[in-house]
């Protein structure tokens, strides 16, 4: 869409005393953190209705150029929309009010959970309720996947790729490596083949798999500062959907540090899947579980300070580097990666989450009202939790 195209902005007025500025910002993303469940794309569609139709701060065609820069950047989409919005309107200060004010209450809440998982979890009756809900948010990482893949594999060199990463990360490969060659290699695809109209995906170089070798497994003693370097190196590494959260905290959490089970790696996206908010609060509930009230506090701070960063950074940077040809095959490849890697983990979750046959018909009817009849996620995992606490009445 051109500018000349896009409705008057009326948000290209005066802006507003500061003070009036944040007061607005706080209230706005302190009610929308309270109330967007739905994951990344309702929450940045309820920014915009918000921001862009019904209080004009910014034109439609503002709003599309941010949430372009937004995707270029690695973190939480939406909660990095905050933050861009929170800095249009009010400056630095606004951009640490909007995105604390999405952020707390969603880290408040899971907090809180995590509390009541830590002190009742292993009772019959939590139990039962996390009996269903895991098969829902299998569900609804496929729902993601299907969702994402066709906007992410435009060739024939991105599906080699793909398939190349998935086969690496099913061996064991390190998944910020995967994501590194997968990245590079459709760069150097494209520049090889910037003439030809067909990418051919033999071309797509095996060393890509050869090179991202398996990192060892090493039982590493827990610690504070270690807890925060890991969700401040995610938050820094991470593209697409928040979903692909799951392939970076199996990888550091259960299989390289054994801080976490499976199980409880479920739970926790569990928890990151019923409370609004972003979904990267799923770091809250790990640090709880972990770490207690310091744990979670420093996991949150670890996994969303690299967004407050990015995104001051990219208001500068990010409007010329976005049009570069070059990086948007970098990111072609590491978008596919990214995907390949959500596909491996929902694989390997599933022996956790499908343990018999109400879980696997369970898991199969929530795929078909997502994929099939569009619900809303949040409805498929209350009556997961209901079918749960239900069984253990039967019982």
């Amino acid at each position: 869409m051109n500018r000349e195209d896009s409705p008057p902005a009326r948000g290209s007025a005066a802006a507003p005393p500061q003070s009036k500025a944040l007061r607005e910002l706080g209230s706005l993303f302190l009610r929308l953190g309270v109330t967007a469940f739905g994951g990344p794309a309702a929450h940045i569609a309820m920014m915009e209705d918000e921001v862009v139709r019904r209080k004009g701060w910014l034109s439609q065609a503002e709003f599309l150029d941010l949430l372009g820069i937004t995707n270029l950047i690695p973190g939480p989409n939406s909660t990095e929309m905050a933050i861009h919005i929170g800095q249009r309107r009010g400056g630095v200060w606004g951009l640490i009010v909007a995105g604390s004010a999405f952020i707390l209450p969603a880290a408040s809440i899971t907090a809180t959970l995590a509390w009541a998982y830590v002190r009742f979890g292993a009772q019959p009756r939590a139990s039962a309720l996390l009996y269903g809900v895991k098969p829902v948010i299998i569900a609804i990482v496929l729902q993601a996947l299907f969702s994402l893949a066709p906007k992410a594999v435009k060739s024939r060199s991105l599906v080699a790729i793909g398939i190349l990463t998935a086969l690496a990360s099913a061996f064991g490969a390190n998944e910020l490596l995967c994501l590194a060659f997968a990245g590079l290699t459709e760069l150097a695809v494209r520049k090889r083949f910037a003439a030809s109209p067909m990418l051919p995906g033999a071309v797509v170089s095996s060393g890509a798999v050869g090179s991202a070798v398996a990192i060892k497994a090493v039982v590493t003693p827990f610690s504070l500062p270690g807890l925060f370097l890991i969700f401040a190196k995610i938050g820094s590494v991470l593209f697409g959907s928040g979903y692909v959260l799951l392939a970076f905290l199996r990888a550091d959490f259960v299989e390289q540090r054994h801080w976490l089970s499976e199980a409880q790696l479920l739970d926790a996206i569990a928890v990151g899947q019923i409370t609004p908010g972003p979904v990267f609060t799923t770091a809250t509930f790990i640090g709880y579980l972990l770490g207690g009230v310091p744990g979670a506090t420093l996991a949150t701070l670890g996994i969303f300070l690299p967004a407050f960063v990015f995104v001051a950074l990219s208001s500068v940077l990010l409007p010329k580097i976005r049009r570069s040809p070059s990086l948007g095959a970098l990111l072609d490849g590491v978008n596919v990666a990214s995907l390949a890697l959500m596909a491996v983990v929902t694989l390997q979750l599933c022996r956790a989450a499908i343990v018999d046959w109400a879980t696997a018909l369970l898991a199969a009817v929530s795929a078909l009202l997502l994929l099939g009849f569009k619900w809303n996620s949040t409805w498929l995992i209350v009556f997961g939790a209901l079918v749960g606490l239900a069984r253990q009445g039967f019982r």
